[in-house]
């Protein structure tokens, strides 16, 4: 069985770690097949949700060590080996980022560990739910290293801040219903299935909303998170008077009046677009 399983039944896309001997550590393998799932399942513009889930009792227990062990861009002897470092952490970067940058939400379903780099790609998601014994942790000062994708930057941003600095600090385990009680989760539930029940009826939600609107609101919600708001107020507004559609506002309306639920059109194919 492949390591990340990619599927897709109608406008709902499903990702799935499948390395659970291994608590889903995220491989050198990963790091090349994650994005490119990522870019396939957008290219199309058929996808309007994504689920992100893993296999066995835990979501991810972060960096599989041997990327460090078979890795020379993670030799630190020399001044060319941190500048090669240095590009392969942007690399890595980039990964976790995509998750924000495709055009349809992702729903991040997660029982079990959630530490290290699972937890900061459960922060890159738009949304997440928990089995109550979930456990969240900052897994990399534990280790003597500071976390460098997204722990330090989303985190602070997905709870109270001194709480974040709390994880940060002291390597300390978050658990599921803490972390839905300050706002990291959206629900802990009482076990995986039941998260994703949730995560499935959210994401069917999503995918009879005009998918160019839940598109342009990601994006505004993203650039209001980075930036001003008098900045994110001028993005969202010229985002708006592009992107708005008068066919999706009719068959909205036409569709309220007929007591039914709206049918919109998907999103347009990116250029080179294949499928998955």
């Amino acid at each position: 069985m492949p390591d990340l399983i990619v599927t897709q039944d109608g406008p709902i896309a499903h990702l799935r770690l499948n390395r659970p001997d291994k608590r889903n550590s995220l491989n050198a393998a990963f790091w090349a097949d994650f994005p490119a799932a990522l870019r396939a399942l957008d290219a199309p513009g058929t996808v309007r949700c994504a689920i992100l889930s893993a296999a066995g009792p835990h979501f991810c227990a972060g960096m599989d060590l041997s990327v460090f062990a078979e890795s020379p861009s993670f030799r630190m002897d020399t001044s060319r080996a941190r500048d090669a470092m240095i590009s392969t952490g942007r690399a890595l970067l980039e990964t976790v980022a995509l998750i924000e940058r495709v055009r349809f939400p992702v729903i991040a379903v997660i029982q079990g560990a959630c530490v290290g780099g699972g937890m900061e790609i459960a922060a890159a998601c738009d949304l997440r739910y928990a089995t109550a014994d979930a456990q969240f942790r900052i897994e990399e000062i534990n280790i003597g290293i500071m976390a460098d994708l997204g722990n330090l930057q989303r985190v602070p941003r997905l709870m109270p801040p001194a709480i974040a600095r709390e994880l940060a600090y002291t390597g300390a385990t978050l658990g599921g219903e803490r972390a839905a009680a300050i706002g990291f989760v959206n629900a802990a539930l009482s076990d995986v299935a039941a998260a994703m029940a949730m995560a499935e009826e959210t994401a069917r939600v999503i995918c009879a909303k005009s998918p160019l609107a839940v598109r342009a609101s990601k994006d505004a919600l993203n650039y209001a998170r980075d930036h001003a708001i008098a900045d994110a107020l001028d993005r969202a507004m010229i985002m708006n008077g592009a992107v708005m559609d008068p066919a999706d506002l009719q068959e909205s309306f036409r569709a309220k009046a007929e007591k039914r639920v709206p049918v919109y059109r998907d999103l347009a194919p990116l250029p080179g677009a294949g499928g998955v």
